[in-house]
């Protein structure tokens, strides 16, 4: 008789525990950025467009962190891997507090550069030893569920910001002194993971991931028209992601009239909206072909972003909270029909996948300059992100059969 896998192992437990942990300690870091980019505005007096360079900043580390990641981790293993991106993580953190005795913007950009190359390196290394940890066969179970803390940190990391740094009345409010307390504590609570973790024990691991050829697997997926344009796809759906977190605090205070706190708070909602989008996509698709379903998401989302641009009250604002629910399913999604029949060339397409990320980083600043004059208007060039993913979505059976 044959038995059900199991999730995982006993013997696995607590690496399992704590990688899964490190999850949603990047998802806090990541939305963390979103408020500083409307605080530095108010208290470093900078345009929406330069404080958009906060987000090159963290997601302009995942393109450069992502490959010397992968060939540490495959140097020296998946232990030393996420020492290193603790390491960095907490290094990152702990650079605040000069940043803030300074009061530079640029020097607050490096200290988050610094973090942002930890976040890499522990999302280049996690994912590859979460699959290693149990049978090959629930690889995808357990990823899912790891994931799914990382989406409970999306929505922790505003609330959190609102509170400590957003928050007007409190001490420090109009200061940087409050975000410096801030990432000194997660500083602190990093190093601290990072001191627990070097007294784990780790089991013997088979690696999932195969080593590539070089150029030869590179010249073999260029030729694969799904693959190539998937690439295009991620970078194009994290550059809308990115553009428009980043100025979803900006819209609730510029066109709403509400509060940077009470902003941010509705910020933490918006993020719910992708855990949710996430569970409704999962159950559509079994009715619907991912790729269907995609295209079609893609076109809600351009629909969400007219009526955002058009100021129409609640209305408008409520379509800004919805565009998080439609491309929830993007990334995993594009991500997934990129790597379909790689066969060999897998793994090395996937950290091509992966380093669209930095696109993430490069749309804020391009929408910052429209929003210096109108945040609302700043939200029509994310349809451009939109209709390309769509295109990809509705040629994605033409584009799979080369």
């Amino acid at each position: 008789m044959s038995t059900q896998p199991r999730f995982t192992e006993k013997k696995y437990m607590t690496v399992f525990l704590f990688v899964t942990s490190l999850f949603f300690c990047w998802g806090v870091a990541l939305t963390l950025g979103d408020v500083l980019n409307r605080h530095f505005q108010q208290v470093l007096h900078i345009s929406k467009s330069r404080s958009g360079l906060v987000q090159l900043s963290l997601f302009g580390a995942y393109a450069v962190m992502g490959i010397p990641a992968g060939l540490f981790m495959k140097r020296f293993g998946y232990k030393k891997g996420i020492l290193l991106g603790l390491g960095l993580y907490a290094l990152g953190a702990f650079l605040f507090i000069p940043a803030a005795d300074a009061a530079s913007f640029n020097f607050f950009r490096g200290a988050l550069f610094v973090l942002a190359c930890g976040l890499a390196t522990l999302e280049t290394v996690a994912h590859p030893l979460i699959a290693s940890l149990g049978d090959q066969r629930t690889s995808d179970q357990r990823i899912n569920f790891s994931q799914s803390f990382n989406g409970l940190g999306g929505v922790i990391g505003p609330a959190i910001g609102s509170y400590c740094i957003l928050k007007t009345g409190q001490e420090h409010s109009e200061s940087v002194i409050a975000v410096r307390n801030l990432y000194m504590v997660i500083g602190i609570v990093i190093a601290l993971l990072g001191l627990v973790f070097l007294f784990i024990k780790m089991p013997p691991l088979h690696s999932v991931y195969t080593a590539g050829d070089g150029i030869s697997h590179v010249r073999q997926l260029a030729r694969r028209k799904h693959f190539v344009f998937a690439v295009v796809a991620q970078f194009f759906n994290v550059a809308a992601q990115g553009g428009t977190w980043a100025y979803f605090i900006n819209y609730g205070h510029d066109v709403m009239g509400l509060s940077d706190e009470r902003s941010g708070y509705f910020f933490s909602l918006s993020i719910m909206m992708v855990m949710a989008g996430r569970f409704a996509g999962t159950a559509l698709m079994r009715f619907i072909a991912p790729y269907k379903l995609l295209a079609i998401f893609a076109g809600m989302n351009i629909l969400m972003c007219i009526i955002v641009a058009q100021q129409f009250g609640w209305v408008s604002f409520i379509a800004l909270i919805m565009i998080n629910f439609f491309f929830s399913i993007m990334f995993p999604t594009i991500f997934s029909l990129g790597l379909k029949d790689l066969g060999a060339h897998t793994q090395q397409a996937s950290s091509f996948i992966v380093m669209g990320v930095v696109g993430g980083g490069i749309f804020p600043p391009l929408m910052g300059l429209i929003a210096n004059h109108s945040v609302a208007e700043a939200y029509y060039l994310p349809i451009i992100c939109y209709l390309v993913i769509l295109l990809f979505g509705y040629r994605y059976p033409r584009l799979a059969k080369f």
